[in-house]
């Protein structure tokens, strides 16, 4: 595992393997004498942070790992991959490459940030740009640790820079516990949030003030300290920096970046290598059908299963915006076909580059989350309101008169309906403690025999680390 992570770790911003980087230089020549020497060099640095944590929703690792898993969809394509299905059916090994690719992909912006995190303070420019940089480095860091510990638990904590083999063999590499993971995610935010300026930044593509107080609600939230949850996610609602678009459809359709509503997100471009598959992944694999340019054919490999398709309440706007049930052919009729519409670019010439924005980060989110707080703090009636804000966009009504424990699961049905796609109903179930009820039912109505055991709640550690140090990495119980 060392001598791989060395790769992960190493500070030069442009690596990207062990293979890129060996064919660069010897491990041991480090690119200190050239590079981060002045302003620009950061923000080159900083961008490079940005477009490795993009890599968790362009390769849509992510949401095979938080939608896929879940009874929010399935597969329809008729020659899944091993891998798909292991996810589709709850039964992910460690060989499992998208266990792989998000573990890589977090470690990788770790490694980035703490470049530009241990490095910026020893390099002179003007203060208030060299804030904004490290803050923005050490969200991206802690965005990448509360990933890694939601999804598997006791990770590795490498925040130190590594400038020679020697150092990396003399490194503790081992994995932490999942609670000092969570203490390493609140300081790197609580800093952040002292380091970056209060206006909010028009492009949401990069981390504000209130963006990393969102991240901290959601932190707190899932480590049920409900108090400093609901003062955090009050900042931002009171900051009124943000608003719900009045069209839900508009959120995921050409054209959605930099919403009032957006908190967080990421962008594509069409070439190059820089959109995204979600127009494939989302919509059905039928040669015939005529939805796309030129009769494209989707792959069918992440779509909502009809119980997801029937648990939107009649008149629920976000259904026309987020589903559909057939899809017309070139021969002008229709067909019975269960498929996502959201972020999927109907204009695109190419099914794996579309240019549709992922929000990854909404503030119907901050606002369920917050009415979710106030109701496990005991404050029922105060939280209606605000789950309400939600429901009235979608043009449904109020609720009203809810017990407690009647709200836990109309916020639970509520998020799964708003945030279908966006890979957040794997997090909720497991913070609420429902993975299991709500799996092993789904999977009992289907006539499955899959189901969740209790070391299921978190993925296991990827093989490869496992083999290449046995005596530092030990595999999650169960796996």
């Amino acid at each position: 595992m060392k001598k791989k992570l060395f790769c992960l770790l190493i500070l030069a911003a442009t690596v990207s393997s062990c293979k890129d980087f060996l064919a660069l230089a010897p491990e041991y020549q480090i690119s200190d004498q050239t590079f981060y020497k002045n302003q620009n060099d950061f923000e080159t640095a900083l961008t490079g942070v940005y477009s490795t944590f993009r890599g968790l929703f362009s390769s849509s690792t992510v949401l095979y790992m938080t939608e896929l898993t879940t009874d929010n969809t399935e597969i329809q394509w008729s020659s899944p991959s091993v891998n798909e299905m292991q996810m589709d059916q709850n039964g992910v090994i460690s060989t499992n490459s998208f266990v792989q690719g998000v573990w890589n992909t977090c470690l990788y912006t770790i490694s980035r940030s703490n470049a530009i995190i241990n490095r910026i303070d020893d390099v002179s420019f003007d203060q208030a740009t060299k804030d904004r940089i490290k803050g923005e480095a050490k969200f991206l860091r802690a965005y990448s640790y509360f990933y890694l510990v939601r999804l598997f638990g006791n990770v590795p904590l490498i925040n130190q820079e590594f400038s020679s083999p020697a150092q990396v063999a003399a490194a503790d590499l081992s994995l932490k516990p999942s609670a000092q993971i969570y203490e390493e995610v609140l300081r790197d935010l609580t800093e952040a949030e002292a380091l970056l300026p209060a206006n909010l930044n028009t492009d949401k593509t990069w981390a504000s003030r209130s963006t990393v107080k969102a991240l901290l609600g959601k932190v707190y939230l899932t480590q049920k300290n409900y108090d400093q949850a609901a003062a955090k996610l009050k900042e931002v609602i009171d900051a009124r920096q943000y608003s719900l678009v009045p069209n839900y459809q508009t959120l995921f359709t050409n054209g959605n970046n930099n919403l009032a509503e957006s908190v967080f997100e990421i962008q594509y471009v069409a070439g190059r290598g820089m959109g995204n598959n979600y127009s494939a992944l989302f919509t059905p694999a039928i040669t015939s059908m005529a939805i796309f340019n030129n009769n494209l054919q989707g792959s069918g490999r992440i779509v909502p299963t009809l119980e997801m398709i029937n648990t939107y309440e009649p008149g629920d706007a976000r259904k026309a915006a987020s589903v559909n049930d057939s899809v017309r052919l070139i021969n002008g009729t229709k067909s019975y076909a269960r498929h996502g519409l959201k972020f999927v670019d109907f204009k695109a010439i190419d099914l794996s580059d579309g240019t549709v924005t992922f929000t990854q980060f909404r503030y119907a989110d901050v606002l369920l989350m917050y009415a979710e707080v106030l109701n496990e703090q005991g404050k029922t009636a105060e939280a209606l309101p605000f789950i309400n804000q939600v429901r009235k966009r979608a043009g449904l009504p109020d609720l009203a008169g809810l017990s407690q424990a009647a709200l836990r699961l109309a916020i639970e049905k509520e998020r799964r309906v708003e945030f279908l796609f966006e890979g957040q109903r794997w997090f909720d179930l497991v913070r609420t403690g429902r993975v299991q009820t709500v799996m092993n039912a789904h999977y009992a109505s289907q006539n499955l025999s899959f189901k969740v055991d209790d070391f299921e709640l978190i993925f296991p550690i990827p093989q490869n680390e496992i083999d290449l140090n046995p005596a530092m990495v030990k595999q999650n119980p169960g796996y």
